[in-house]
């Protein structure tokens, strides 16, 4: 998964998963335009293995990841990619530069399918667990992160009232534990009750994850079994998928979230936050 030869980076033209616009409008008199990326919309899917107690996760590499960190560290790579061919990156850095925890996840992008059976679908193929409709429960739906940050404040108590839960549901939800001044993006609410653990912020960075796409991600929860699990997952090779599945012990889930020194997607800090504000009060203590 980590050997990555010959990276070179060249402009888009066509793609079937996303497409470039602006967008000219008129706002209160003022002429103004906004560039947006046109994606399809996605599910994700938080699964808590009861046999293992764990939760289970998927690690990948990402190339926009990894192409990220190279421009990062060696600022100007990606800034003279013109249209005529792909240009070289450095190869100073490792594969594993560009590999992340994530939820398993998939796009909305076969008619005919529900929001439920592509999620099912996604957890046969990533996750190798056989799932029906019926046996998700559906977390939230919310907008993409894409652009844009905010900083947590630290201290819950002091937060402008714009921060707070936006769908009605009159729960709140934590992105980051106070002090850690950590960039939080368009963290979702919990749509479950005010059961957060006191320790940790409870507020929502509404709006901050819609500069550039508008896509929504809607996320399931489903509890499964080993006796579920009837195949290896991995993805679909002739997709070029390349994914490990990952059984992240409860004991650790937490610290595991909390580490910023582990690549993660907001997804799993999410999902993490969510399962034990929501799920594990309820779980049989062993």
């Amino acid at each position: 998964m980590e050997r990555i030869e010959g990276a070179a980076v060249g402009r888009c033209t066509a793609s079937p998963y996303l497409q470039p616009f602006t967008l000219h409008y008129r706002q209160n008199g003022a002429q103004k335009s906004w560039d947006f990326v046109k994606t399809h919309d996605s599910v994700t899917i938080l699964l808590f293995n009861s046999s293992r107690r764990s939760l289970v996760l998927v690690k990948q590499f990402r190339p926009a990841v990894y192409a990220g960190e190279v421009e990062r560290r060696f600022p100007g790579s990606l800034a003279a990619v013109d249209q005529d061919g792909p240009r070289a990156l450095p190869e100073a850095l490792p594969g594993s530069a560009g590999v992340t925890f994530e939820l398993c996840a998939g796009l909305v992008d076969q008619p005919g399918l529900s929001l439920e059976e592509t999620a099912c679908k996604e957890a046969w193929e990533e996750c190798g667990y056989r799932l029906a409709p019926a046996d998700l429960r559906r977390v939230a739906t919310y907008k993409v992160s894409a652009a844009g940050s905010t900083v947590c404040p630290g201290a819950p108590g002091a937060l402008p009232s714009s921060w707070g839960c936006s769908c009605g549901c009159g729960s709140v939800l934590a992105g980051c534990r106070p002090g850690h001044g950590q960039l939080l993006e368009a963290v979702q609410c919990l749509p479950c009750g005010p059961s957060q653990r006191a320790a940790r912020c409870t507020f929502q960075a509404d709006g901050s994850g819609v500069g550039l796409t508008g896509s929504s991600q809607t996320m399931f929860y489903a509890e499964v079994t080993d006796a579920q699990r009837g195949g290896p997952g991995g993805g679909l090779a002739e997709e070029g998928e390349l994914i490990e599945v990952v059984h992240l012990p409860l004991a650790g889930a937490q610290a595991f979230s909390d580490n910023p020194d582990i690549p993660k997607t907001l997804g799993v800090i999410f999902g993490i936050s969510w399962f034990f504000s929501c799920v594990a009060p309820g779980l049989d203590p062993q």
